[in-house]
């Protein structure tokens, strides 16, 4: 029987919530698959800085690099939780672990569900078939606009020093300044390019059509952006001279992803245009409630949900949890991919399929899908589902 090491970070308000459904889902696994896991639960976040003065508990970031399979994470984030730098308390869980993990490719699959109604109205006139949107975008995790933040993040979770800041003068511009470097490499872009053509071969394998690899970025302005393009038209050319490319700047991509989404495949981008483009894209799957995600390194990976912690809706039980049994569902795949585990990557079919059963025959929803139901309403309908198809299967 194998078993992986999993430690569970379910972090502030909602994310809680949406965890305990991953949870029991998870446990439905368990008892029902040759698959078992060693769960590791840690407190984190804003919340539980706010009580203790701490992020997470010595020794947290250690553990995760250390003793852990994957990661599996709720939300960070609470009013009033900052930092006395002013950085947001709790950014040194899912921040210092990007980048202090190395957790390079930010994957967020953006599929519309069968019975699930997009949030765009009347632009496209298919636009209700479920196959029009079915994209896997990838963001660079670890550079760019951020690398500042998440490089304070990986040192203070490690226990370093902050690095100072370098003061630079900007000609022209008179009084207080505030400014973050923009910094994108060969090495950091090579790998997340040449992951992105991979996954357009994974892809095409499994789905048994040509995947498209679309590079987005504003070369046209940026120096950073244009050595991006560079290296993705290099790697197109010498390694993967097959597979269909295209281009697009990040202003007219958010154009093409709202007009035309059954034009793309896989997307790589950047990582504040990724940040920002995928939530864009998520209106396309339902909302954010329904967004996943995985951030994968070399080594280690973890999974979460694209939406934040929600502190107005936390305590109600009535926030979507597909996000994060999405984010489960990855999890599963990456898992059995990555060990070569084939009844790991059955049991992600199983959750696939068990979601999207649930949709397609009309199964309850939570509010921002036009529902009533509650947050462990789903889940236990998804865990019940799942347990049919894994009695049938296993």
């Amino acid at each position: 029987m194998a078993e992986y090491r999993v430690t569970v970070l379910p972090g502030d308000g909602t994310g809680k919530e949406v965890m305990a459904e991953a949870m029991r889902v998870l446990s439905v696994f368990e008892k029902n698959s040759p698959i078992s896991f060693e769960i590791t639960e840690i407190p984190c976040g804003g919340e539980y800085y706010l009580e203790t003065g701490k992020e997470w508990p010595e020794g947290s970031f250690e553990h995760c690099r250390d003793n852990s399979d994957a990661i599996l994470l709720g939300a960070i984030g609470w009013p009033g939780a900052r930092l006395p730098n002013g950085d947001l308390a709790g950014g040194q869980v899912i921040l210092g672990l990007r980048s202090g993990l190395n957790l390079y490719a930010n994957v967020r699959p953006v599929k519309l569900f069968q019975g699930i109604k997009h949030k765009v109205h009347g632009v496209h006139k298919d636009i209700w078939n479920p196959d029009l949107v079915d994209m896997v975008m990838i963001r660079e995790n670890t550079e760019g606009l951020y690398h500042s933040l998440l490089r304070r993040m990986s040192q203070r979770a490690i226990g370093e020093k902050d690095e100072p800041m370098v003061i630079e003068k900007f000609p022209g511009l008179d009084g207080e300044v505030a400014w973050d470097a923009r910094p994108i490499s060969r090495k950091g872009s090579e790998r997340v390019i040449k992951f992105a053509f991979d996954l357009a071969e994974h892809r095409q394998k499994k789905l048994g059509k040509a995947q498209k690899v679309t590079c987005v970025d504003k070369s046209n302005v940026t120096r950073g952006c244009q050595l991006f393009r560079q290296i993705f038209n290099e790697i197109a050319e010498n390694e993967h001279p097959n597979v269909e490319i295209d281009h697009a700047y990040i202003d007219a991509f958010t154009m093409w992803l709202m007009r035309d989404p059954e034009t793309l495949d896989v997307v790589v981008l950047p990582n504040m245009f990724g940040d920002i483009a995928t939530d864009l894209a998520s209106v396309l799957q339902g909302g954010m409630g329904m967004a996943g995600s995985a951030n994968l390194g070399p080594k280690h990976m973890l999974f979460e949900p694209v939406h934040g912690s929600s502190p107005k809706h936390a305590g109600k039980n009535t926030v979507n949890p597909m996000a994060t049994l999405s984010s489960l569902q990855m999890m599963f795949e990456a898992l059995g991919f990555r060990k070569n585990d084939s009844e790991l990557d059955k049991c992600a079919d199983i959750l696939m399929q068990a979601m999207e059963e649930h949709f397609a025959e009309g199964g309850c929803v939570t509010y921002d899908l036009g529902g009533t139901a509650s947050t462990s309403d789903v889940g236990m309908a998804i865990a019940d589902r799942c347990e049919k198809l894994l009695k049938e299967n296993f």
